[in-house]
C-alpha cells in the first residue's frame, strides 16, 4: 500500500503544476526564511494577484497612481490570515474588532537585483514587517531579503536596513490607494523587528492549517480510501 501510494504521489508531482498557495511548500527552514511566491515586480504598472480557485495569476486592476510597487511582492504558501493573526495585531496595538483579511499573508522581498519577472518563487529570510490594518482588517507585510542577495545578506533585522529603503516601501503602502497619502482606511501601527514578524508567521501558518488542513495529509488519505475501495 505505501508502495502504491508513493507512486501516485508521484506522478500528481511530476504531471502537475502545484498550486502556488495550497501546493508550494511554505519552507523547510520555515519561519526565518520561507519561500514566496511573487505576484507583482517593481515594473508593474498592474497590479497581479493569484486567483484562489485555480492558481493562475490574474490582472486585479491597474495601478491607479504613479508609485510603483519598490519590491517583490507576493504571498507566504500555507498561511491565512484568520483568528490567531487578528488577535495578536489586537494585543499589540490595543485595538479591539481586528479580524484577519482571510487572505495569504503578503510579503515584501527586497534585493539589490533586477527581477523581470513575477510569477516565480523566491527563497526569503525575514528581517520584520510592518503592522498594516485596512478596513478593521489585519492585512501585515512581511519584509524579507532575497535569499543570497550580496548587498542585504548580512542583515538580521528591519532596524540594520536603510531607513530610505524601508520608508520607500512603508511610502507605497500608504498611497497606493490614495493619491494624498491620507487614507482613513490604511494606517500601518508599528513596523517591528525580525521576532515579531517570526510569531505572525507561525500564526498564520496555524490559522491556515485550521482552516485548509494539511493538504499532504488530506491526499494521502483520499489515496488511502481510493485504493482500499479499489482492493
Amino acid at each position: 500500500m505505501k508502495e502504491e501510494i508513493a507512486a501516485l504521489l508521484h506522478a500528481l508531482d511530476t504531471k502537475y503544476t502545484a498550486h502556488p498557495w495550497h501546493g508550494i511548500n511554505i519552507g523547510e527552514k520555515y519561519p526565518e526564511t520561507v519561500q514566496s511566491f511573487i505576484e507583482i515586480i517593481p515594473s508593474d504598472v498592474i497590479k497581479y494577484e493569484v486567483d484562489k480557485p485555480s492558481g493562475y495569476i490574474m490582472v486585479d486592476r491597474p495601478q491607479k497612481f504613479s508609485n510603483n510597487m519598490p519590491c517583490m511582492y507576493g504571498f507566504i504558501p500555507q498561511t491565512y490570515c484568520d483568528t490567531e493573526v487578528a488577535a495578536f495585531c489586537e494585543e499589540k496595538t490595543g485595538k479591539t474588532g481586528i479580524v484577519g483579511d482571510h487572505d495569504p499573508l503578503d510579503i515584501c522581498v527586497l534585493s539589490e537585483r533586477q527581477v523581470d519577472r513575477g510569477g516565480i518563487i523566491a527563497e526569503a529570510r525575514v528581517i520584520g514587517g510592518f503592522r498594516m490594518i485596512d478596513g478593521g482588517e489585519a492585512d501585515d507585510k512581511i519584509i524579507a531579503i532575497l535569499k543570497g542577495d550580496q548587498a542585504y545578506s548580512a542583515m538580521n533585522d528591519i532596524s540594520e536596513m536603510p531607513q530610505m529603503v524601508i520608508d520607500r516601501v512603508k511610502h507605497f503602502f500608504l498611497t497606493y490607494k490614495d493619491m494624498n497619502g491620507t487614507s482613513k482606511n490604511v494606517e500601518i501601527t508599528h513596523v517591528y523587528g525580525k521576532d515579531e514578524a517570526l510569531e505572525v508567521i507561525k500564526r498564520s501558518h496555524k490559522d491556515y492549517l485550521n482552516k485548509f488542513g494539511n493538504a499532504q495529509s488530506k491526499l494521502e488519505d483520499a489515496l488511502v480510501n481510493l485504493l482500499s475501495v479499489k482492493s
